[in-house]
């Protein structure tokens, strides 16, 4: 059985603490004395500025972060000392397993699963759909799935042949309808002990989809608001939700929408998964797997072990 975040904590904290003694060592004589047998592992939050929200045990905490800590953001594990009236010192920055950045900004951390939400309506694009899986596949991100508002197709047998292909692949897909809460009990329990982002176009239903997870979303935004007196700004910072029925949401405004980066073309090649058993078994070292003779990924396409859909879309995508 894989650990909890919340394990992981525990497991780390001496780590932590080791690191804190060294940052407390390194930082010069103006700095506020603090009690250090009074460490606590927390989870981050929110970032706004040079102050964040951490908690610990249910309650929040109004940090600030030594000068010469690395940067925290929502989904960072830090130790932290309390001082005065709910407030508190970073001292220390867990060990990240991954992060999200978007034009060099660091957004996110510690992130289990990216969920990319597309729909019947507007219509889910292949190619959109690739590109999103090629980034995340280059950021050793896990991503899955969403195809939202099946209430509006007419043909839902094709549209279970469109995505077997990602099936296939190895992508876990889900199909689903907020409004008529087709398989949303299902859903909510993938969610269960990991933390989540979602990701995709404008008109998807990402925002209803959030609002179904978390139905008192705008008390948490509110009740963060007050305590981080960050006011309506709030709504534009990529802060972390708890799920009632289990799980935590990242949700980051700026990123569901985010303009996709220029790739090359092996970045291209690395993130179609299903080619990698292929890459480099080619008789030629520096194949494009397009018109050169005995390409493994050609060949693969040809004895259907890779969806000729998804070998075209990796052409598109390099041209």
């Amino acid at each position: 059985m894989s650990l909890t975040r919340r394990q992981k904590w525990r497991i780390e904290k001496i780590q932590a603490e080791r690191i804190a003694r060294a940052n407390r060592a390194a930082d010069d004589s103006s700095d506020l004395e603090l009690d250090t047998d009074n460490a606590k592992t927390g989870l981050v939050i929110t970032r706004y500025g040079q102050r964040l929200l951490v908690e610990c045990n249910g309650e929040l905490f109004q940090c600030t972060g030594r000068r010469n800590i690395e940067l925290s953001v929502a989904g960072d594990q830090v130790l932290f000392q309390p001082t005065d009236n709910g407030e508190g010192v970073v001292t220390a920055l867990l060990k990240r397993d991954n992060s999200l950045t978007r034009s060099q900004k660091l957004i996110a951390a510690n992130i289990d699963e990216l969920w990319l939400v597309v729909a019947i309506e507007p219509h889910y694009q292949f190619e959109l759909i690739d590109r999103y899986l090629v980034v995340a596949e280059n950021a050793n991100l896990p991503i899955n799935i969403v195809v939202n508002k099946i209430e509006l197709s007419d043909n839902m047998d094709k549209v279970k042949r469109d995505f077997s292909m990602y099936e296939s692949a190895g992508y876990n897909v889900s199909f689903l309808s907020v409004k008529a809460q087709t398989n949303i009990v299902d859903f909510k329990a993938k969610l269960n002990d990991k933390a989540h982002i979602f990701l995709g176009q404008s008109g998807v239903g990402k925002s209803s989809l959030i609002n179904e997870l978390i139905p008192d979303l705008n008390l948490r935004v509110n009740e963060i608001s007050t305590k981080s007196k960050l006011g309506k700004h709030t709504t534009t910072n990529t802060t972390l939700y708890h799920i009632p029925s289990g799980g935590d949401l990242i949700d980051s405004p700026g990123v569901r929408e985010f303009q996709l980066d220029e790739l090359t073309d092996k970045e291209i090649l690395s993130g179609f998964k299903e080619f990698k058993p292929f890459i480099g078994q080619c008789k030629f070292r520096n194949c494009a797997h397009i018109n050169e003779p005995k390409c493994a990924i050609k060949t693969a396409v040809e004895t259907g072990a890779i969806n000729p859909m998804r070998y075209q879309s990796y052409l598109n995508l390099i041209h």
